[in-house]
């Protein structure tokens, strides 16, 4: 569980640089520049990732079960990373109604991963885990916005076609690791 929490500290440490010293880094991409800046933040993030998967993939093995989630969990999750998944690919399609209402849909695509993870999961590893995520969404979606109020940023409108590229590739993205990659790299099978 400590490499768990490595992982996490690292992972989500680095991403939460924004959030809480945010003139800090403008002050170090300034002194260093940007590039430099983001190979440093890619690689502590990697370095985080690969602990955290380490530790997840080692602690579930050994977990204390916290409750016995309802079967019917498992497919309210797979709704929760459906709409993930959907909101992650309208994070990079342009022009998205999705975009422009809700400015970051990435986190929000982190919010409603870890949400349907942690309602389906009763282990401690997994509270430990998608607990986290879920937390550091929250206070990284408001922070984003705060921060979007402040500098008066306006994100351009929407089309529908712009939507429909993001809710396909959203979907066929679900799928294809619902359906196949859940299993070879995590291995659980999420529907069955």
């Amino acid at each position: 569980m400590s490499l768990l929490i490595l992982g996490l500290i690292v992972f989500l440490g680095a991403h939460s640089v924004r959030i809480f010293a945010d003139s800090w880094r403008a002050a170090q991409i300034a002194r260093i520049g940007e590039r430099p800046w983001k190979g440093l933040y890619s690689l502590v993030s990697v370095a985080g990732f690969v602990l955290l998967i380490w530790g997840y993939a080692r602690a579930r093995g050994a977990t204390v079960v916290l409750w016995q989630p309802p079967f019917w969990t498992h497919y309210l999750a797979a709704l929760f990373v459906l709409i993930a998944f959907v909101l992650v690919a309208a994070a990079y399609v342009r022009g998205t109604h999705i975009k422009s209402a809700f400015h970051h849909p990435m986190i929000l695509g982190v919010k409603s991963w870890a949400f349907g993870h942690l309602i389906a999961n009763g282990t401690l590893a997994g509270v430990v885990l998608f607990g986290s995520f879920l937390v550091w969404a929250i206070v990284d979606f408001a922070a984003s916005r705060r921060r979007d109020r402040v500098a008066g940023t306006v994100y351009p409108a929407g089309t529908a076609a712009g939507d429909a590229i993001a809710i396909a590739i959203g979907v066929a993205a679900w799928a294809v690791f619902t359906f196949y990659l859940h299993e070879r790299w995590i291995g659980v099978r999420p529907l069955g």
